[in-house]
This record gives structure tokens, sequence and C-alpha cells, in this order.
């Protein structure tokens, strides 16, 4: 990675993904369009400004990116230290995952009568590939890190601010434990300063 992260790319996206909901589509149309811009995002590994891609030991980090102001959609790298994971959990909202870094595994659930069970193989993803979630076509999984011995990156699209959004990890007997995750960072990203790109 260059010692400038290229937060152009990131500016690119946000701009694309902003004016593809400016047309208000339908879901499908968005997860479609979306998965392709994000792919065009994480299919390079040059513009993560470093604050942002930090493990911690204890357990993975949520940074946000960017918010829109109109709460439409929200940006997060998700960082996963060697052999992290989450608990089964679900989102409420439609999510694009692009794989930046390393590699994870998605497992998705099903709640039924007997409580929650595995639906099929786990998904593995690679850098440049991009899976997707919604309560429409499946929201209910558990991620982590494909390593034991090293850091992966995933960039999370939410359409929400997905810090805010009440949500739930399940356990085994189906039950819901409710929970708002927010996020690792207490500063996000200066993505609009071009001065330092633009020098006069």
């Amino acid at each position: 990675m260059s010692a400038q992260p290229n937060l152009q790319r990131l500016r690119q996206f946000i701009n694309e993904l902003a004016q593809l909901l400016d047309s208000s589509p339908d879901e499908s149309l968005v997860l479609e369009r979306g998965a392709e811009l994000l792919h065009q995002l994480v299919r390079h590994d040059d513009w993560l400004p470093p604050a942002f891609a930090q493990p911690d030991p204890q357990r993975y980090q949520q940074f946000l990116l960017h918010a829109d102001s109109r709460h439409r959609f929200s940006i997060v790298s998700f960082v996963w230290g060697p052999g992290q994971s989450t608990p089964v959990h679900d989102h409420r909202v439609w999510g694009l995952i692009g794989m930046l870094r390393g590699a994870e595994l998605s497992q998705g659930f099903v709640r039924d009568a007997a409580g929650l069970r595995p639906e099929g193989p786990a998904v593995r993803l690679q850098p440049g590939q991009v899976e997707a979630v919604s309560p429409r076509i499946g929201d209910i999984h558990r991620v982590s890190n494909a390593f034991d011995d090293r850091t992966s990156i995933s960039i999370h699209v939410y359409g929400a601010n997905i810090g805010a959004v009440r949500r739930a990890v399940y356990l085994d007997d189906g039950s819901e434990k409710p929970f708002i995750s927010g996020y690792s960072n207490s500063l996000l990203p200066n993505l609009w300063d071009l001065s330092k790109e633009n020098p006069a």
C-alpha cells in the first residue's frame, strides 16, 4: 500500500451509491448495482486509512467510515483479528459485504420451530468478492475470520446507520437477544479535505 491512502476511491463509491439511492430503486436493484460498485472499491487495497484497519486482540472491530446524512446508508470496515468471529446475528436492513484483505467465512442460519440451524455451507469470501444480506433474501448469519494467523478486513455497506439500528443476536434455541452495535472509532476519517491531494 502507498503511504498516502487513495481516498478518492472511497469518495467515488460514496457518490455513486448516493446517486443510485437518489433514484429510489427497489432493493433488488440496490443489491445488484451496489454490489458492482462495492466490487470496484474492494478490488483495490490502497485506500483504507491505517487507523481504520487495526485489529484488537479481544474482539473484532467495526469502524465507521461514512454515514449518509439522510441515514440511507453507512459504510464500515470490519477488522478481524486471527480467529475472531461474530455471534449469530441479523441486520434488519439490506447489506453488502465486500472482502478487502484476507478472507472471511459467512455461515447463514434459519429459524424454525426447532430453533436455529445452519442453512447450507459457509460462504468463503476472498478479496474482491461481494455478498448480500437482507430480511428478504436471508439476514441471519455468523461471520468469522477464515485465518487463525492473520488479520482480515471486509467493507460493509448497510441501508441505514447500522451502528444505531436495534438488531438481535440469536441463541441456539432461536431466541433473540436485542443489541445495538455502535462503532469502534470515536472519530471519522477525513475524506473531504482535498488540500493534501491538491496542494496550491
